[in-house]
């Protein structure tokens, strides 16, 4: 399979598969979409070697993920996992997973460096990691999962966090929950924050317990809000995990979900469907995400002079038999 027959099929120009196999920015969506397609459809991979010799790049990029007990925990990661795969595997880029650990980011940064990857891809920071600073300050192609914890130069994808934290009390009030609370995410996160910060404008007088999106984390949430609240009668925890660890405590506790207790997840992982009841969430599209992120780190790899931009989507509300 050859390029030109990738390009018959997509009824494009073969100047123009060739930019979107390169990753080039400058290519209609329409158009870009459309040999995405043919890609996948006539099974055309690249011939990596003589493309590298003429390009001198790695053809490979790395995405730095949490550490593996966070990586097995977290039903978010396969899905990111899978959308940067779909995005770069057509293009015979190879993907290079990165666990944190110590010395993981200075690894990719030193990779970069070197000319052994084209660009990381970062899920997951610390508000104190320096690498992205590293990273902006060297003109290496790097692109953020979220907003970064303070403002700077970098290229990230996110989803409207504060839109979502307000769906979820949205629906909470629409059911008639009168006592509602939330099970926070970590507050040094913007996640967290703007996740929170979404929900108190709609339900500006809850009771707010702090957790830090584990389900380890809403089942010690659960214990303190039953105290501190026994009447409470809406929940929104700010992660599908936190609510899977909560509610079995709620049902412990003698309060049943719905009929006494209503929660709302956040995510739409696959966590929410093998809850039980099933979870009522609000849905961030992790999968388009991951597939966003990916075009915009290739983008950069082709243009070092792309401009820094943001990428936020819409969350929606995924109504479930949990409230």
């Amino acid at each position: 399979m050859t390029l030109e027959e990738v390009a018959r099929v997509a009824g494009v120009s073969r100047a123009t598969a060739s930019r979107v196999v390169n990753g080039a920015g400058t290519v209609d969506e329409v158009l870009r979409h459309a040999v995405e397609r043919a890609i996948s459809s006539t099974g055309y991979l690249p011939n990596i070697a003589a493309r590298s010799l003429v390009t001198r790049r790695a053809d490979a990029i790395g995405l730095v993920l949490p550490d593996e007990h966070r990586m097995l925990g977290d039903p978010h990661l396969g899905s990111v996992v899978s959308g940067v795969t779909r995005v770069v595997r057509p293009r015979g880029i190879h993907l290079v997973l990165m666990m944190t650990g110590p010395g993981t980011r200075e690894q990719a940064l030193s990779d970069l460096r070197c000319g052994r990857l084209d660009g990381v891809i970062l899920v997951h920071t610390d508000p104190a990691d320096p690498v992205p600073g590293q990273l902006i300050r060297a003109g290496l192609p790097v692109v953020l999962a979220g907003r970064p914890w303070q403002p700077m130069p970098i290229t990230y994808v996110d989803v409207n966090q504060s839109a979502g934290g307000a769906l979820a009390g949205e629906r909470l009030l629409s059911l008639g929950c009168r006592r509602i609370a939330t099970i926070t995410g970590p507050q040094d996160m913007p996640t967290g924050r703007d996740r929170l910060r979404g929900f108190l404008d709609v339900v500006p007088d809850a009771v707010v317990v702090h957790g830090d999106f584990t389900r380890q984390a809403g089942m010690a949430a659960a214990h303190e809000l039953i105290a501190r609240c026994p009447d409470v009668d809406g929940v929104f925890a700010a992660s599908d995990l936190m609510a899977t660890g909560a509610i079995p405590v709620l049902h412990r506790s003698g309060r049943k979900v719905p009929d006494d207790v209503a929660v709302v997840g956040f995510d739409d992982s696959s966590a929410a469907l093998t809850c039980e009841p099933e979870l009522t969430t609000v849905r961030q599209p992790i999968a388009d995400m991951a597939e966003e992120m990916a075009r915009q780190l290739l983008r950069q790899i082709a243009d070092r002079t792309a401009p820094v931009t943001s990428v936020v989507f819409e969350p929606s509300l995924v109504v479930r038999s949990s409230g």
